[in-house]
Formats: structure tokens, C-alpha cells, sequence
């Protein structure tokens, strides 16, 4: 089967979040499976300062896009068994970020617009076209768009993946023609249409032969307003051909017994580097160095749906118990002061670094002695997968991909490999982190038990490609 997966970041090229991760090593995983994969991205201005050496140039030509004429170079590399293609136009591309710019709906309809010509001049046709979050979402409308007049277009099975559906690509409806070179139809025909104003997510959710989420829970949730942000009727009406799969994470890459950001190593057999990777971790963020105080950590994005209103409103209460907190990640202002404050508040025992540092963040995941993730809503989460791998325990609130990963501890049988509470409550919270210190504290064998449960569990991306694969298969 021959695969050309579509999104606009990939590690290591370039990363803002999860997709990144995903899209770094799905396609990988898949090659390995059998399958003929490559992959297709922006040539962002980071990724030609990084990797302009290795690029081969393949071709340029002009694509449409409504009445423009845009240019397009295209690049390759090959690596990992899989075929990396960067779509090249500086205007759209050279510049310092990813996203975030006023133009985005005009740079990613192009990428999107030259994705769907490009498909001519691939060495071997894709059978599936798997995209990716908003940034990819007219693809599968512009493949459907085409097979009308083209023949050539006809064969394609298109597969779009909501990454997180709070993002969906909305604009003013006068740009579905200008802009994006697309008949009036589609929006009259309710196909994009969300209110007064386009929906991009919406028309590759409807075109799209399967529609994929980042684990079971999520799709399931998606069916509710709550979570859908006004597309719980589109993913209803869809519902057949919705699949939930979970996401994996790199065994190797994120691995205790080879990780060499982390000071002492250590596996499953044998905890010992453990220990000292805490010590080392209390030292670097400032902590009190004591070996038999629990450490509770964060490694997130400091922004309300990950559940920092509860963490605010318990901190004290959490802090009567023999703990200390460490926290890694940047955001909303408010939650950075309130972190800076806790410091302050709690020399030696509460610590912030405000910023990231994929070093500092593996020494926490290392260091830690529990992991917290008290979500509002989590599509998939990494994080939670990332700590269990490296014996730190989790707690986490029940939604999305967090519920499907982390099952809670039960004392009467010893069952479970971590901590985790369903209603989103700050009472609820401060409890199950109570019970999980408690047990650190007074039952360190059962504790030691959770930590063994969560480094064999398999989160590889083997599992995940299989899903995929027979995604793919039921759809060709």
C-alpha cells in the first residue's frame, strides 16, 4: 500500500505540539510495517536553516490558487524508510514561526492547493491521502473537488485526523472563492458551512472516507457538545466512519536505560539510577535534596484546559503534605504568576521553570516521583505515556486519551498503573493526589508495583500503525 501522509509538522523538522510527534513517527512505523510511506510538509524557514544540506531538489512548477498563480519548489530527503517532501514558496514559508500569522488561511490553502498538483508528480500514486488537523483539511475537499473534471483523482481514499477539534480552520465565507479557488456550492450546499462562515475541518470531516481521532475515548467524547465545540452533528452524521486510535510514543527515543539527558540510567529489573535522577533533579530546579519526599510534576502547557484552575485552588492544600511540586512549561500569564508566587511561597519545595527544555523535561519525567495531568480535555496526551515509561506514576483526570492509558489503582486487588479522578473537581483532585502519596509513603512495594505496570505497558507505534493500517485497507 502506498501512503502519502499530509501535515504541516513533523519532528525532528519542526514541532509546536503533539502533531509533531505523531507525524515524526507514525509514518516511520508504518514503512516498517510494509507499506510504502512519505510524508509531505511546509519548507519552513527553520527546517531549510536546519536541514538544507541533505535536501535534494526535485522539481518547481505554478500552482492555482483561485485566480494565482503561485510558485512551488519541491524537496525531498529519505530517512528512516520513509520519504520526507517539503513544498517550498518563501513568501508563504520563510518566516520565523509555524503558525500564528494573518495570512495563515492563504499560506496553508496554497500548501494544501499544491499538495492535491503535486500528486501528478509523486514516483508512484498514493493510494491514500492521510491529512491532518485544519492546517490540511482542503485537501480532501480539493481531491473531491477535481475528481469531478479528472479521472486521475477518482482512486484516492482521503483519511483526515483531528488532532484537536478546538482548531478548525473558520473564516468569512467570501473566501471560499477568492481564496481558495473553491465553488460557491460548497458552502451552499451546507458542505462547509458552519453559521455564516466557512469550515474547513467540517468539509474534510464530510469528504474524507475515514475520519480518525488520537484514542477511543476522544472520539467517543467528540459526540458531545462539550467537546466538539459545535461539530458534535457533524461527527454524529459521520459516525460510521469515525475510528479512535490511540497514539503511541518513541520506545526508543524515550527510554531510561539510554536516555542521555538523564543522569544515571536505569530499566524495569533495576530502579536504582532512579534515585539518583531525583537527586539530581532537586538539585537543578532548586528542590530541597530529600530522597523520601515524594515529587509531584508537571511538564505542560500552561493554559486552562489542562487543568491548572485546580492545581491554583489546591496548591495549599497539597502542600500540607510531605510533597514537593515541580512544574516545566510556559502560557497564560496568570498561571506563570501563580507559579512564580508558589515559589516564593514555598522555598525548597515548590520549583517553575517558565519555558521548555526537552533536556530538563526528560530529567523531570526521570527525577519525578508522580505525574500530574488534570485535564479538562486531552485529546490523546504524550506526557502521561512519556512518565509511565520512565517509572513515574500518573495522575490524571478520566477524558480522552488520559482515561484510556492510565487505569486506576484499586487497593482491595492491587489492580491499575496509576492514579486518576472523573469529575472535574478541585476536591476530587487534592484527594486521589493524597491516596498516591499516601501509598508512596506507606506502601512503597504497591507503589513500586505501579512504576513496573506503567514501564512494560506498550505504547509503541507499532500497535498504532496496525490500527491504521487496517483503516486504510477497509477504505481502499
Amino acid at each position: 500500500m502506498n501512503i502519502l501522509y499530509v501535515t504541516s509538522e513533523a519532528a525532528p523538522f519542526c514541532k509546536t505540539g503533539g502533531l509533531a510527534d505523531v507525524a515524526g513517527s507514525l509514518p516511520q512505523a508504518l514503512a516498517e510495517g510494509g507499506d510504502s510511506v512519505s510524508v509531505i510538509l511546509p519548507l519552513y524557514q527553520s527546517v531549510a536553516d536546519k536541514w538544507q544540506d541533505q535536501l535534494k531538489f526535485e522539481r518547481w512548477t505554478y500552482v492555482r490558487l483561485a485566480w494565482r498563480s503561485v510558485y512551488c519548489g519541491l524537496f525531498s530527503i529519505e530517512r528512516d524508510g520513509v520519504t520526507w517532501y517539503f513544498v517550498d514558496n518563501e513568501y508563504y514559508f520563510k518566516r520565523p514561526d509555524l503558525y500564528g500569522y494573518f495570512d495563515d488561511a492563504e499560506r496553508f490553502g496554497f500548501f494544501s492547493r499544491a499538495v492535491t498538483e503535486l500528486l501528478r508528480e509523486l514516483p508512484e500514486k498514493p493510494d491514500v491521502v492521510h491529512c491532518n488537523d485544519w492546517q490540511c483539511a482542503l485537501v480532501p475537499i480539493y481531491i473531491h473537488d477535481e475528481a469531478v473534471r479528472e479521472d486521475f483523482y477518482k482512486s484516492f481514499r482521503t483519511v483526515i485526523t483531528i488532532h484537536n477539534i478546538e482548531y478548525q480552520g473558520r473564516y468569512g465565507r467570501e473566501l471560499l472563492g477568492d481564496l481558495f479557488g473553491l465553488a460557491q456550492g460548497w458552502y451552499s450546499g451546507g458542505t462547509m458551512a458552519y453559521e455564516d462562515d466557512i469550515n474547513l475541518l467540517k468539509g474534510a470531516i464530510i469528504n474524507a472516507e475515514a475520519v480518525t481521532t488520537v484514542s477511543p475515548t476522544y472520539a467517543q467524547e467528540l459526540k458531545y457538545a462539550y467537546f466538539a465545540h459545535g461539530l458534535e452533528n457533524v461527527i454524529a452524521m459521520c459516525d460510521s466512519k469515525l475510528h479512535g486510535v490511540l497514539n503511541g510514543i518513541d520506545v526508543k527515543n524515550f527510554d531510561p536505560a539510554s536516555d542521555q539527558c538523564i543522569l544515571a540510567a536505569y530499566n524495569v529489573d533495576d530502579l536504582s539510577g532512579k534515585a539518583k535522577d531525583k537527586e539530581q533533579l532537586q538539585q537543578t530546579m532548586g528542590l530541597q535534596v530529600r530522597p523520601d519526599t515524594p515529587v509531584i510534576a508537571m511538564v505542560s502547557r500552561l493554559v486552562s484546559h489542562k487543568g491548572l484552575d485546580l492545581v491554583c485552588e489546591t496548591l495549599d492544600s497539597i502542600m500540607e503534605k510531605d510533597v514537593q511540586f515541580a512544574v516545566l512549561g510556559k502560557g497564560e500569564a496568570q498561571y506563570e504568576a501563580f507559579f512564580n508566587y508558589a515559589c516564593q511561597r514555598y522555598p525548597g519545595r515548590v520549583a517553575v521553570y517558565l519555558g521548555y527544555s526537552d533536556a530538563l523535561a526528560r530529567q523531570i519525567y526521570a527525577g519525578a516521583d508522580l505525574f500530574l495531568m488534570p485535564s479538562k480535555s486531552e485529546p490523546c496526551g504524550l506526557s502521561q505515556m512519556i512518565a509511565m515509561r520512565y517509572g513515574t506514576v500518573p495522575i490524571v483526570r478520566e477524558t480522552g486519551g488520559l482515561k484510556d492509558t492510565v487505569h486506576a489503582y484499586e487497593a482491595w486487588n492491587g489492580s491499575g498503573n496509576g492514579f486518576s479522578f472523573a469529575n472535574y473537581n478541585a476536591g476530587d483532585m487534592c484527594h486521589v493526589i493524597c491516596e498516591a502519596v499516601d501509598l508512596y509513603h506507606n506502601n512503597p512495594d504497591a507503589f513500586r508495583v505501579l512504576q513496573t505496570r506503567g514501564m512494560t505497558e506498550d505504547f509503541s507505534w507499532k500497535r498504532s500503525a496496525e490500527a491504521y493500517h487496517n483503516i486504510y485497507q477497509s477504505i481502499l
